[in-house]
């Protein structure tokens, strides 16, 4: 039998029950839905829920593929829920789509075990979907969400493909960028683009054998960086150490968020931020909402398949489809 449509009221009485996970999880559903009456309640639900009681402290978390970025996210969430007994955290994990199929494993909750059942915790994992920049399309909507529920700290991994990584630094407050000794990324320093936008940087798996190799790493990687113009304010990432297999600089590492915290509070930079992430959600969720009008009239919806084939097949310039589409009766 389908569960009942609760109506946002009911949502909202029932998410200020932290214990509730049947809510949260049917609320993430709806903001994740791609049906435009779904994602509206989701909004309603936000809007009904009221200011959130503390600012979440948002933190995206991106590596290459084998950087071990869900067993780091597993190893820092018990670090937080011991550290602060009333911390609550949620992590929104992004999984690559398949082109072919357009499925997802969504393996992270099978990699965050203990996350996953803690009274304290929430563990999403999200299809990416096709969406660019590493972030799945309404992850920005379920953060919020999980921010007016009452989560105290967001920790947001991305799918995790390299330098294209960077939709997730207009999500969050930190931008943390995982490297992995004798991948490459000890020349990744002298490039532009995701090393420039991260806030800090930690070379993680540093254990065993690895360890000496891990701590070179480091090193090239943060003279590396002296290469790049500091960014606005003045703050130099920072380039760290860790291990989640035995708990090694997982504390230190938190500590760093922290101090690029207060460091971004102090100089005004952390609310400026904020604003301008408003702003962008503002334009990209218009975006979305134009584009999915525009295919929804019938006019281009009976032109698109035409316009298609005979792009594909070289009869038509892409530039060329782009214009009559545009140009249809009723769509301007």
């Amino acid at each position: 039998m389908r569960a009942p449509r609760w109506s946002a009221e009911e949502f909202a009485t029932r998410l200020r029950n932290p214990h509730d996970r049947v809510a949260l999880g049917r609320a993430v559903t709806l903001a994740e839905s791609t049906l435009a009456p779904d994602r509206a309640l989701a909004a309603d639900i936000v809007a009904a829920l009221g200011p959130p009681p503390r600012p979440a402290v948002r933190v995206g978390l991106t590596g290459v593929p084998g950087v071990g970025k869900s067993t780091l996210i597993e190893a820092l969430g018990r670090h937080l829920l011991d550290s602060v007994e009333s911390r609550r955290i949620a992590v929104l994990a992004v999984d690559p789509s398949s082109t072919r199929t357009g499925g997802s494993i969504l393996g992270d909750k099978t990699r965050m075990a203990t996350l996953s059942t803690h009274p304290r915790a929430f563990v999403r994992p999200s299809p990416a979907g096709g969406a660019l920049g590493g972030v799945a399309h309404r992850t920005r909507e379920v953060a919020q969400l999980c921010e007016a529920v009452g989560f105290d700290v967001l920790l947001i991994e991305t799918v995790g493909v390299g330098q294209s990584e960077i939709a997730v630094r207009g999500l969050t407050d930190c931008f943390l960028l995982l490297l992995l000794a004798g991948a490459g990324d000890e020349l990744q320093g002298i490039k532009k683009g995701i090393m420039e936008m991260a806030d800090v940087l930690a070379v993680t798996k540093t254990d065993g054998a690895n360890a000496p190799r891990a701590r070179r790493a480091a090193r090239e990687a943060a003279n590396a960086l002296h290469l790049l113009r500091p960014p606005e304010g003045g703050w130099l990432p920072p380039v760290l150490t860790c291990s989640a297999t035995d708990g090694t600089g997982i504390a230190e590492l938190w500590a760093k968020v922290e101090q690029f915290l207060a460091h971004q509070q102090a100089n005004g930079q952390f609310q400026l931020q904020r604003q301008q992430q408003q702003l962008t959600a503002l334009r990209e969720l218009v975006r979305q909402e134009l584009e999915a009008r525009f295919y929804a009239r019938p006019e281009v919806a009976a032109a698109v398949a035409e316009l298609e084939t005979a792009v594909s097949q070289g009869a038509l310039s892409a530039g060329g489809a782009a214009a009559r589409l545009l140009g249809l009766r009723g769509v301007n």
